[in-house]
């Protein structure tokens, strides 16, 4: 069993990860929340899959739960779904006491999260995530957020969960697809603060490989967060980092219309283009993308995704790190050691030709 704690004075919170522990989550969460009733948000594909267990186990700590089930897919993170889960609780009756389970991935933590951060100003809120993204990233940190049609995550805010628990059993019943999106944020891990994580990742030649070990790979990325939000919990310097790769990124969801690539595959490229940019403005090593590149190939990543000048433009402009024309860009000194440098826009866009740095 993996238990960690992130220390953030009154806001603090402990992550469980071990097998089974998502049927534990009754017992877990009866510990630290104050009211009995309980909404749980999944969507269409987890709820199937894992709802009855969650919901047997906060009967069994003496909680009253229900279940409010959305879509599947990044088209359920938008202001209307909010609206409906915020009208749906209030049908229920929720107090300020209560608490919101987010039970699935990032779009359902996110989700849920955010309506759980302005519901009644403020409910408690347990995450629950079931894929290899949210566990090793989303579901830790506080920040939940929905998308506006001019860009992904434009809407949200910090909001610290009382408990998070997840279960690596869950990761068995990914498809393979949802698994390697995961992977893309443990591989930012290792670039911006583990250069010996990145190593045995480069080790491990394919998902069985990355599954036997798959508990310490998720309690060491949620180590990694732990530490950068205890720092910079409002992402105002060095949470910054985790950043890695997402520039570029959000300009590959957006230019697909969030369809075509998921975010891990979207950030994969997104890693690759901010080393080979890092190389091309001296901040980063030479090799460091290729390595990079080899490694989310491994796993199942795309290296690159094409896009126009006009979506790159577009995108740029909307970037959440833009300040006065330039952007917090996240470069890598070394695999393992990254910092942020204000990049003018224009910089970023005279070495983007057709879809290759130059």
């Amino acid at each position: 069993m993996a238990t960690l704690r992130v220390n953030l004075q009154e806001r603090s919170y402990e992550i469980v990860n071990r097998p089974g522990a998502l049927g534990q989550c009754g017992a877990l969460a009866a510990q630290v929340l104050r009211g009995r009733l309980a909404c749980v948000v999944s969507d269409s594909r987890v709820a199937p899959l894992y709802a009855d267990t969650v919901l047997e186990s906060l009967r069994g700590a003496g909680l009253e739960p229900f279940l409010l089930t959305v879509s599947a897919g990044e088209q359920s993170k938008c202001p209307a779904q909010l609206a409906q889960l915020w009208e749906q609780m209030a049908a229920h009756g929720m107090t300020r006491s209560d608490t919101v389970f987010a039970l699935g991935g990032g779009v359902v933590g996110d989700l849920a999260g955010f309506a759980a951060a302005t519901m009644l100003r403020g409910v408690d809120l347990v995450q629950l995530p079931t894929t290899l993204l949210a566990q090793v990233d989303s579901s830790v940190g506080g920040k939940v957020a929905v998308d506006l049609r001019a860009g992904k995550n434009l809407a949200g805010c910090f909001y610290q969960p009382k408990l998070v628990v997840m279960d690596p059993e869950t990761l068995n019943t990914l498809p393979d697809r949802v698994f390697a999106d995961g992977m893309a944020e443990v591989v930012k891990y290792g670039c911006i603060w583990d250069e010996a994580l990145f190593a045995r990742l480069e080790a491990l030649p394919d998902r069985a490989a990355v599954t036997a070990v798959v508990e310490e790979i998720t309690t060491a990325c949620c180590d990694i967060k732990r530490q950068v939000v205890e720092q910079d919990e409002h992402d105002l310097g060095l949470r910054m980092l985790l950043n890695f790769g997402h520039t570029m990124g959000h300009v590959y969801e957006k230019a697909y219309r969030y369809e075509t690539y998921t975010h891990g595959e979207a950030v994969a490229a997104g890693m690759v283009d901010a080393a080979r940019l890092g190389e091309l403005l001296g901040h980063t090593p030479s090799g460091t993308a290729e390595r990079i590149a080899a490694l989310v190939r491994r796993h199942g990543l795309p290296a690159a995704i094409h896009a126009g000048r006009a979506d790159v433009e577009a995108a740029l402009r909307l970037d959440k790190k833009n300040l006065e024309g330039a952007l917090h860009f996240v470069f890598l000194e070394r695999l393992g050691r990254a910092r942020t440098e204000r990049v003018a826009r224009e910089t970023i866009l005279a070495h983007w030709r057709d879809g290759a740095w130059t």
